[in-house]
């Protein structure tokens, strides 16, 4: 790649592409090819590569604020894939069969005997293991979707149900949380959950980062990060260069997360007010809540097209609205090592296009 120079200020070039942290690597999506770089648990980078497909879609769905709501469904669809296979690559299945015991010596010695005898039935044993596999293999996607499936509830809970529930309680027992003007009480309410729910999302990610592993795809999240302002400020993509680049990028999806919540403050701003409208009285807790999960496709693209603003321009109002996200980030992307920081470069360089067709 051509070195090139430009001030640390100012990107050479926007790029459109983006990444993800996986377990033990990283997932680089270009506009044309998507990569995924996985550390083997002998340190190996493994690579892989495939086609990215853009469905073909309706004008309707390139519409601002719609198209949102199918990009982040595509994003976490292929995230999700690319989390799972990372899982394969970097071993996870082999880890929990280490943590069985080992046989003991008597019995070791019993199967190094017989192990001639072994032989004559390994195609048997093989379809048996095979079978085995096959049905451990449909467990664990099993075990996934109803993860998945928790989680979503577990997360609507905590992020409707649960704030207003709260406001609800406090506003009994603490008189100005309350108003009698619809409007201002409106206000109010929007106001206090929304600061809840960005608490909650905040503690959410500090105790997981008590955790090694999630700290480690933290790790890879910033060499994601510094990887892509490298290319942007036109530096040869190595080590080195990486290593000197900022970590904090306004693209990044948890600046996606807390624009939605504060997007959300200022949508359920007018839930009241229109409920009084329509049926002269305030919703109730439950149909509230209900109301603003219907609202999420809303808040969702609004959010992405804040978010492409912010990656597009750097102005005092795009840094003002990225403000939020960067702070968070402190939180979810750290400093990665190099051997992270390779297994970034290793994805990126194979989703450049030669036509640079990722401008932003």
């Amino acid at each position: 790649m051509k070195k090139k120079t430009c001030n640390a200020n100012d990107c050479a070039k926007k790029t459109s592409i983006g990444g993800q942290a996986l377990i033990e690597g990283i997932m680089m999506r270009g506009p044309k090819t998507s990569a995924m770089a996985v550390r083997n648990p002998e340190g190996e980078i493994i690579l892989e590569t495939w086609e990215t497909k853009v469905g073909t879609r309706a004008k309707i769905f390139r519409l601002p604020i719609i198209r949102g709501v199918f990009n982040f469904v595509d994003s976490m669809r292929a995230g999700y894939k690319c989390l799972m296979r990372s899982a394969e690559i970097a071993g996870l299945d082999e880890l929990e069969n280490d943590k069985k015991e080992p046989k003991a010596e008597g019995e070791q010695t019993e199967l190094s005997e017989v192990s001639t005898a072994a032989e004559t039935d390994k195609s048997e044993t093989e379809e048996k293991n095979g079978k085995k596999k096959e049905g451990s293999s449909a467990m664990m996607t099993v075990i996934m979707v109803l993860s998945v499936v928790l989680g979503v509830a577990l997360a609507l809970f905590l992020f409707t149900l649960l704030p207003s529930l709260i406001y609800k309680w406090c506003a009994s027992v603490i008189p100005f949380l309350s108003s009698e003007k619809s409007a201002v009480n409106s206000l109010i309410k929007s106001v206090f959950e929304g600061v809840l729910r960005i608490a909650i999302l905040v503690g959410y990610m500090l105790l997981v980062t008590l955790m090694k592993d999630i700290r480690r795809t933290f790790q890879y999240h910033g060499a994601e990060h510094k990887t892509i302002f490298c290319y942007e400020n036109g530096l040869e993509l190595t080590v080195e260069n990486v290593r000197r680049q900022r970590r904090f990028h306004p693209r990044c999806g948890t600046s996606f997360l807390i624009l939605m919540l504060i997007v959300s403050i200022f949508i359920s701003f007018f839930i009241d007010p229109l409920f009084l409208l329509i049926t002269g009285s305030v919703p109730h807790v439950l149909v509230r809540s209900l109301v603003k999960i219907l609202m999420l496709p809303l808040v969702m693209g609004i959010g992405y097209e804040l978010i492409k603003l912010a990656g597009r321009h750097d102005n005092l109002f795009t840094r003002i609205l990225s403000a939020p996200g960067m702070w968070l980030q402190h939180v979810t992307v750290l400093e990665p090592d190099d051997d992270m920081i390779e297994c970034a470069i290793t994805a990126f360089v194979e989703v450049i296009p030669k036509d640079e067709s990722d401008a932003y």
